[in-house]
């Protein structure tokens, strides 16, 4: 466990991966610039508030720090001893996990959940526990594809976002996931795990969204948006989000659908979002 208060500091991150030389052109009007745009000072007092704060009990507090309330429907659809592969759209980018997070390990125990995550997630400390990380621009290190394995072949409850990358306006206007990658239906089928469809209801703000939608009409392919996802998190205080669980979806029914992992992975999208209609 790291005992030590994780603190946010945008110019301290330029001095560690700039070289000085080329550091010197940035102006501190800028870095200033970016301070404010992801909300540091806002950041730095989470984490004081939540410190030292580790697993569910970080994600917890949270929660709690930012007044945020979560309405958990479909419970009563887990059984306390199956193996699951939870699989849940991604509307938020950051809270939707950390809300996540608390619903399964008051279920389940933080010993007994991990979460498939972007590697440079590890960063966050409190929650590195928790997190299973999985190498999204390079090749899977052998030591992270043995840890993922294990972790399948065990009891743990697993969990992913399949879609990656969190929510965008669609071309009707609505908020919707990417298309969700097979990798959590061809997991589940490899380690007989019945998948769970979750559907988290809530949404970014606008101005999240109308970036996101420029930067594609512009064709830039740096994916500006992201950097408003620290603010997002701080916008979200005293909102109030839902949980929907469905029920679990035979492993050996899917194997024997005759579909594919690419179609499969479609269908169970569909039942997520058919739980935020219902």
């Amino acid at each position: 466990m790291d005992d030590k208060l994780l603190v946010l500091d945008i110019r301290d991150i330029l001095k560690k991966r700039i070289p000085e030389k080329k550091r010197k052109w940035i102006p501190s009007f800028l870095i200033t610039g970016v301070e404010k745009l992801i909300r540091q000072k806002e950041l730095n007092e989470i984490l004081a508030a939540t410190y030292p704060a580790h697993g569910s009990e970080f994600s917890r507090k949270v929660l709690e720090h930012l007044e945020i309330t979560v309405e958990v429907k479909g419970l009563g659809n887990l059984k306390d001893n199956h193996r699951y592969m939870f699989a849940s759209n991604h509307p938020l980018g950051g809270l939707d996990g950390m809300a996540l997070i608390t619903v399964l390990a008051t279920k389940y125990g933080d010993g007994n959940i991990r979460f498939l995550v972007n590697d440079m997630l590890m960063n966050v400390t409190p929650l590195k526990d928790i997190f299973l990380p999985v190498n999204k621009f390079g090749k899977q290190g052998k030591a992270n594809t043995l840890e993922i394995n294990a972790k399948m072949a065990s009891n743990c409850q697993i969990f992913q976002f399949p879609a990656g990358l969190c929510s965008r306006l669609n071309d009707r206007g609505e908020v919707s996931d990417l298309e969700w990658q097979k990798s959590f239906v061809v997991k589940a089928l490899e380690y007989k795990r019945d998948i769970v469809p979750v559907f988290f209801k809530g949404k970014n703000s606008d101005k999240f969204y109308k970036i996101a939608r420029w930067r594609k009409k512009l064709g830039i392919k740096f994916n500006l948006e992201q950097i408003l996802l620290p603010s997002e998190l701080c916008k979200a205080r005293g909102k109030h989000f839902e949980i929907i669980f469905g029920k679990p979806i035979n492993w050996r029914q899917l194997a024997e659908s005759g579909k594919n992992s690419k179609e499969l992975a479609a269908m169970i999208k569909g039942h997520s979002y058919a739980l935020g209609k219902e």
